[in-house]
């Protein structure tokens, strides 16, 4: 295989290549991205036990509903969050990285809020230190509920639904927080989820406030049953849910779309994508099903608030669920049991999927800025063109050491082929890749090997709404 360099004359030298591409017809990663070594320590550090106490402990506050009590310092809602925010703290006191541990709230009333309420959320930032303003979110939902959504009183354990994920959120901070990044990490506890998703809207409102780019939201919602309730007992595989195109796309961008493709390639659908192949590399049994819906038929999730601000978000969660143990009363009838009890979580389950999650905050947040203003040349040529540029100063640059140019078949689930180039690069001609037959993107690459999720060409793939691009 050969190729051919040119250089251009602007702002320094950038680099153009042209590859003689290969046979597309098997898998095939030129100079493929190798196994970095930390990210199997961050997976190993990741501890089933540290989790369940934390479940436990989140359980053992009787309900989290979002309407409970906030004055009691042993039940409901309030003393729930102040322990998440007393566990940060401490947590805090043991990193290497800088963790800041604040709360954030809003007074809200709705359907499901009759009277004024205050939501509160709980976060943690670790921030980036050369990009800080970049940033990668993982959440989980700090309320629970029972049968009647209104019920505020009985106990609602909310074990699974969602102290798993919490309790992920906060085992993440405690293994990540011993490693500086290049960008920022916000551990997110979100209240009012069950009430209308108030906690995840709050957060997005609070990230615009403080001029955040948001590169994806990691919404954990139920990571610890195994045992669905059509009797798959399964503890190998999980599902990432993401959108197939933005909430807030334009006429002219969905007419941009329409004419060059995307539909399964939004920044959610590439960040999905990215999440597959670190299982795959890095968490032993465990096999991610990209499932191409927002969320569940017909229901929702906190990742939601987020993809409706324009920014990336996937859900990520068990495989099979049991609706006998969600927003159930505590009962028995006809010898089966219903609630959301300590009973129905397996820990170590939680812990593959937190340890998930910890590497995608690694990689994302240890990654150079993202490749932006993309585009794509090539009509009616036996060779196709993708051009990128990059954002920030020298500064957030230091860890770039080059770019990846993916590309696929368009009825391909994940990126097949991809060719490394240097630094300097800002484009790259695929030579006899007709560009009618394939999609294509690219991803930055630092020089530990981590890498950004693919970036998909104009509008459609940025991840950034100040980076739409179009041709």
């Amino acid at each position: 295989m050969g190729f051919k360099t040119t250089t251009f004359g602007l702002m320094g030298a950038l680099f153009a290549t042209t590859y003689l591409a290969p046979n597309a017809t098997a898998h095939e990663h030129e100079n493929a991205p190798t196994e970095v070594k930390r990210l199997h320590t961050m997976v190993a550090d990741v501890s089933a036990d540290r989790i369940e106490q934390d479940i436990r402990k989140l359980v053992s506050f009787g309900t989290r509903h979002t309407l409970s009590d906030t004055k009691s310092d042993t039940r409901g809602i309030g003393a729930a969050r102040r322990w998440i925010e007393a566990e940060f703290k401490r947590i805090a006191k043991t990193c290497n990285a800088d963790l800041e541990v604040y709360t954030i709230s809003d007074t809200v009333t709705g359907p499901r809020i009759p009277n004024p309420t205050e939501v509160v959320n709980v976060i943690a930032v670790q921030k980036g230190i050369l990009d800080p303003d970049r940033v990668i979110m993982m959440s989980g939902d700090i309320d629970s509920r029972v049968s009647d959504v209104m019920n505020y009183t009985d106990d609602s354990p909310g074990a699974n639904d969602n102290a798993s994920g919490m309790a992920g959120t906060i085992e993440a901070a405690r293994v990540l927080c011993k490693t500086k990044f290049p960008g920022t990490i916000v551990y997110a506890g979100l209240s009012g989820e069950e009430q209308g998703l108030y906690g995840g809207r709050i957060l997005a409102d609070h990230a615009k406030e403080k001029g955040w780019r948001v590169m994806g939201i990691l919404n954990n919602d139920m990571i610890g049953n195994i045992a669905g309730v059509n009797g798959v007992i399964d503890n190998t595989t999980a599902r990432v849910f993401s959108e197939g195109t933005k909430a807030l796309e334009t006429e002219q961008e969905a007419r941009w779309r329409r004419f060059r493709g995307g539909e399964v390639d939004s920044p959610s659908r590439n960040l999905a994508r990215l999440i597959d192949r670190l299982a795959d590399q890095y968490i032993p049994n465990l096999d991610v099903m990209m499932i191409y819906r927002l969320d569940r038929f017909g229901r929702g999730g906190h990742h939601r608030p987020f993809n409706e601000a324009g920014w990336p978000g996937v859900r990520i969660m068990e495989t099979n669920e049991n609706y006998n143990r969600q927003h159930q009363d505590l009962r028995t009838e006809n010898g089966i049991k219903f609630g959301d009890t300590i009973d129905g979580v397996d820990f170590d389950y939680a812990r593959k999927l937190t340890a998930l999650n910890v590497i995608t905050l690694a990689d994302i947040a240890g990654s150079p800025p993202f490749p932006v203003n993309v585009q794509l040349q090539g009509a009616v040529q036996p060779s196709t063109t993708i051009k990128w540029q990059v954002r920030g100063d020298q500064k957030e640059h230091a860890n770039l050491r080059g770019f990846r140019v993916y590309w696929r078949l368009t009825t391909d689930s994940q990126w097949r082929w991809s060719r490394f180039i240097g630094k300097d690069a800002r484009e790259m001609t695929l030579d006899n890749i007709v560009i009618d037959n394939y999609f294509f993107g690219v991803a930055a690459v630092a020089n530990d090997g981590l890498e950004s999720p693919v970036v998909f060409p104009g509008p459609i793939g940025a991840f950034d709404a100040s980076d739409n691009a179009s041709e």
